[in-house]
């Protein structure tokens, strides 16, 4: 800043930069959350597809017998499985269909490998996202510092301008024995 250049404190332009990085920020982080959430659901059916894989690859050539399965809410059925049964198995747009244990397998294999693809991939929009977040609230951030140090500026400017020496007032003596006049 200059000697005896005002700025304003802050201007409307500057209130709406701040303003619009601030909404930038929030609009941001729950994006970010949302992103998060679609990561945890990605694990969770990755997880689930997982021990599928695993109750399929523990059921014997042979079949098995009392076999416990869950029905969900805490409640299983005990069940006989012979040795040339399959699983039932959602092929897409909720259509099903019985196939082999070895195709089941197969089919939830390539489900997770395309799924931990997919998780990789929002994973890494998860990563650029909080990049930019992290660039947009040091931006909002040094704006707001700047904005701060020209206000301090202005402020320390005017009170400079305002302390300036004023002359001594000068107040005129009696002389002793003297009356007193209308200047006194």
């Amino acid at each position: 800043m200059t000697l005896g250049t005002v700025e304003a404190p802050m201007t409307m332009g500057d209130r709406a930069d701040l303003q619009r990085l601030a909404t930038l920020v929030e609009a941001n982080r729950e994006r970010l959350q949302a992103i998060e959430q679609q990561i945890r659901s990605f694990e969770s059916l990755r997880v689930e597809q997982t021990h599928a894989i695993e109750a399929l690859d523990a059921i014997s050539e042979d079949g098995e017998e009392g076999v416990m399965v869950p029905l969900g809410a805490g409640v299983q059925i005990v069940a006989d499985i012979p040795p040339e049964a399959g699983a039932v198995v959602d092929i897409g747009s909720r259509v099903q269909a019985e196939k082999t244990r070895e195709e089941a397998i197969a089919i939830l294999k390539s489900r997770n490998e395309e799924l931990l693809t997919l998780m990789e991939a929002v994973k890494k929009e998860y990563d650029d996202l909080e990049n930019h977040i992290v660039t947009l609230a040091n931006q909002f951030n040094d704006t707001v510092e700047q904005l701060q140090d020209e206000e301090h500026q202005e402020t320390k400017s005017t009170t400079d301008d305002t302390k300036k020496p004023t002359p001594p007032k000068t107040r005129r003596r009696r002389k002793r024995g003297t009356e007193l006049t209308l200047d006194d």
